[in-house]
Order: structure tokens, then C-alpha cells, then sequence
């Protein structure tokens, strides 16, 4: 086959094999027609990653808050009173870093967050973003990433570590292929999306799987009966044909993978007995619903077989320019129970210390506060990284000083010189999961201009 024509065959499916599972319906019936995974007995070396972005560039600054005198009167006096995102100290849910003698505050609606910083399953990094190479004030214009403070490029280079040109594949993707020989001969995807295709679950070999946020996947008009069993061998035997035409071929290639992923994957999702869906009850979140997809799946490892997973979850609507405090409150008030139940899901699997949940985001927000009550696009930003393997309770990496046009101020607005880069962020969570030292470099290939590849969060 022409080497162009088998590349763009297999970035297609990457995407088009997703897309079509995606688009395939509710149908719960095909599973009966498909088959059932056979019953395994679950991998014990299991590890799973699930990445949450947080898209739209969360404002960090009311994240994560000096809660000691001086700190906080650093914060107050740029965020004031009237310049309506101002978070109050006695709104503020305090945690005690362990290497740190400052104190922080947690914002209001993230007290499950604060419980698990609290029982060590649960670690801030501080001030992470895109980088070429470590950048200070003095070399910022020289150094800085290409499209600064684009939604769409930051999501691009936050997804794929490339902040210098683009990249056909994600970070998430290439770890996938790295540890796909860890799965042993099943054809399940090593990575699953609830929240459609993007770059960052885009590897050279892997294959992700997109599904809906609730229900299964089904062929549509396809019922449990005779004739539907009919009609659905008819079916395969026509995407078994041979028609000589690369393109066909490489379609019914990807329609047959969607069918045969259907018929393990509805089962696991339509089932009304799964062990992990009372710990999302009453949470109707878009959020609280993927992560519930997520812990589906993970309840079911031992039908699927894979040793190694990497999933991706969403939430939108942060680019907050304006309504920042109603805007947070109610996003984080769904985050943060969701992200509690996932947790309390892996527990009640025995799995906790094999899951690590991580957050990402376009960019943090301007320290200084834009008209109409919000902030505007800024750099470095604050992420939480979840796990019974996490060395919680604590801050990674170094809070930058809350003073504008200060020594981590890209220019006079608050927008913070990133200390620690995606590349060593996603090099720490990449050990964990099993990709060797000799195949780093290929997953995060700027990571040599960064001293520190183990930031250490993980046990």
C-alpha cells in the first residue's frame, strides 16, 4: 500500500472509529446480537488515567488562595471588594500544605476537594503551563509560546506539549501507544473519550473510542429477533468484502471495529446493576454523568481486559469575562461532588490506588480583574492531580507572588510566567503509568529543556 494512503488510513480511523461508535445510537439491542465479552478475571497491575479539561481557561487565582494575613491582603488588594470576583477569607475552605508553612484557601464550592486534600487523595501543582524552555521575565519574548492567549492553540499545545509548531497527536494518544503492548492481544482501545474527539487522545497508533455521555452504543433498527440477526450478518458479510479499493476497505474496516466495540461496551453502560452508580446519584451534571461512564468502565476492566486505559473527560463555559463568581460557583459546585463520587467509586472497586485523575485547562485568568466582574486571558494556572497514588495533601511546584508586574508577571496584568511545564507535569503522570524512561522523549519531545522530569506528586 502507498505509505501516505496507510497514514491517512490510520489517523482517520483514529478519529472516524471513534466518531462512527459515537454516532451509532442507544440501541441497547445489538449487544445481544454482537456478543458478550467473555469473563475475565481483572488485571491486577491495572492503572487508568483520566485527564479532566476544563475548558474555556479556569481562573486559577480563585482556585487556589494565600489564606495567611499577608498573602490573602496581597490578593485582596488587586482583587477588591468592587472588582466583583473578590472571594471573601471567611468564604475560603482552608488546607495546610504539608511543605509549606502558608496556609491556602480552597474556593467555596470545592469542599470535596478540600476533603480529599484534607485525606491525602488529593494534590495541587502550582503556576504549570505551556513552555519551550524554563522562562523568566528576562527571556519571556524570546521564549514564549507561539499564540499565547488563543483558546484554541493553548487547548492544541496544552493537549499535545507542542508549544513551538503543530502536532497531528496528543500527548494522552502517545502514551496509549506506548503502553498498548502492555494489553496483550485485545482490540479494545486503550483510550476512551466521553467527551468527543480532540487532539489529545490522538496517537500515531491507537485507536480511540468516543462515546456518549449517557446510555450505550447501537446500530439503530437493529432489535433483538431473528431478523435483526439476519440483517446484521448481512451486514458484516458485506464489510468483510474485498472491494480493492483502499478507502472501502479501510471504512468497513472501521464500521466492523465500532459494531464488534458495541456489542462489549453497551452491556457495561445499560446495565442497572452496576456496583459505582449510587455514588452519582442526584448529580444531573454533564460532568458527574461522563465520570459515571468512566467508573462504568473501569467497574467492568475484567470484561475488557486492558491492563492500561487513558480516559478523557470535559467541562466547558470558564472563559470567564464577565459573571466570574456565579459563573465558578456553579461550575465548580458540579465538578467537585463529581469528582468526589469518582473517587469513592474506585474505592468501593479496590482500584483507588491504581486510578489518577488530573486536570487541565487552556490557561489560568488574569490576576487583575476585567470589567463586568470577570478576568482575561492569562498563562500559568493551578491543577489538582486525585488518587489513592497521589502524595496528597500537599502543593507542587512554586505559587507565584501575587503582585502585578511582580518578578512572575508576564507583563502588568497578572498573567503568571508558568514555573513548571505541561511536559514535566505530563512526564510525572506518564512514569506512573507505565511508559519506560527510553520512550519519554518520543511522548513529550521538548522534555530535555526541563531539569526535573518527576515532580514527585505520584508514589
Amino acid at each position: 500500500m502507498n505509505p501516505n494512503r496507510r497514514n491517512f488510513l490510520r489517523h482517520a480511523s483514529a478519529l472516524s472509529a471513534s466518531g462512527l461508535a459515537y454516532r451509532l445510537g442507544g440501541m441497547a439491542g445489538l449487544s445481544a446480537l454482537a456478543g458478550n465479552a467473555a469473563a475475565q478475571t481483572a488485571p491486577s497491575d491495572y492503572k487508568a488515567l483520566v485527564c479532566v479539561f476544563l475548558f474555556g481557561g479556569v481562573d486559577g487565582n480563585s482556585v487556589l488562595i494565600p489564606y495567611d494575613s499577608a498573602g490573602y491582603a496581597q490578593y485582596a488588594a488587586v482583587r477588591t471588594p468592587g472588582s466583583g470576583i473578590q472571594l471573601a477569607q471567611s468564604a475560603l475552605l482552608p488546607i495546610q500544605p504539608a511543605s509549606t508553612s502558608t496556609p491556602f484557601g480552597l474556593h467555596p464550592n470545592l469542599g470535596e476537594l478540600q476533603g480529599l486534600f484534607n485525606q491525602k487523595k488529593l494534590a495541587f501543582l502550582a503556576n504549570v503551563g505551556t513552555l519551550n524552555a524554563p522562562t523568566s521575565k528576562a527571556n519571556y519574548q524570546a521564549e514564549r509560546p507561539d499564540s499565547l492567549y488563543s483558546h484554541s492553540d493553548q487547548q492544541r499545545q496544552w493537549q499535545s506539549s507542542i508549544s513551538d509548531g503543530l502536532s497531528r497527536t496528543g500527548w494522552g494518544g502517545r502514551i496509549a501507544d506506548k503502553v498498548a503492548a502492555l494489553n496483550g492481544a485485545t482490540t479494545f482501545p486503550v483510550v476512551t473519550s466521553i467527551a468527543g474527539t480532540n487532539l489529545f487522545i490522538t496517537g500515531e497508533a491507537a485507536n480511540p473510542l468516543a462515546l456518549p455521555v449517557s446510555g450505550g452504543i447501537g446500530l439503530k433498527g437493529f432489535n433483538s429477533g431473528a431478523q435483526s440477526s439476519a440483517r446484521l450478518a448481512a451486514l458484516q458479510q458485506l464489510l468483510a468484502l474485498d472491494t480493492g479499493n483502499t478507502f472501502i476497505k479501510g471504512a468497513s474496516a472501521i464500521s466492523a471495529q465500532a459494531i464488534s466495540l458495541s456489542g462489549i461496551v453497551t452491556p457495561i453502560l445499560a446495565s442497572t446493576t452496576s456496583a459505582v452508580s449510587g455514588f452519582f446519584a442526584g448529580q444531573n451534571s454533564s460532568i458527574a454523568q461522563q465520570l459515571q461512564q468512566v467508573a462504568k468502565l473501569i467497574e467492568a476492566r475484567a470484561q475488557i481486559g486492558l491492563k492500561r486505559q487513558v480516559f478523557f473527560v470535559s467541562l466547558g463555559s470558564f472563559d470567564t469575562h464577565s459573571n466570574e463568581l456565579n459563573t465558578l460557583s456553579t461550575l465548580f459546585g458540579q465538578l467537585s461532588p463529581a469528582l468526589k463520587s469518582l473517587h469513592d467509586a474506585t474505592v468501593q472497586l479496590g482500584v483507588s490506588d491504581q486510578v489518577t485523575t488530573f486536570s487541565l485547562s487552556d490557561f489560568g485568568r488574569t490576576f487583575q480583574p476585567a470589567s463586568g466582574g470577570g478576568s482575561d486571558h492569562a498563562w500559568g494556572n493551578h491543577h489538582f492531580v486525585m488518587g489513592g497514588a497521589v502524595k496528597g495533601g500537599d502543593l507542587y511546584g512554586r505559587y507565584p507572588t501575587l503582585v502585578l508586574a511582580g518578578p512572575d508577571d508576564a507583563e502588568k496584568e497578572g498573567r503568571w510566567i508558568p514555573t513548571t511545564a505541561v511536559d514535566q507535569y505530563g512526564a510525572t503522570l506518564a512514569r506512573w503509568f507505565g511508559v519506560a524512561d527510553a520512550d519519554m522523549a518520543q511522548v513529550f519531545p521538548n522534555l530535555a529543556s526541563f531539569g526535573n522530569s518527576n515532580l514527585g506528586f505520584l508514589g
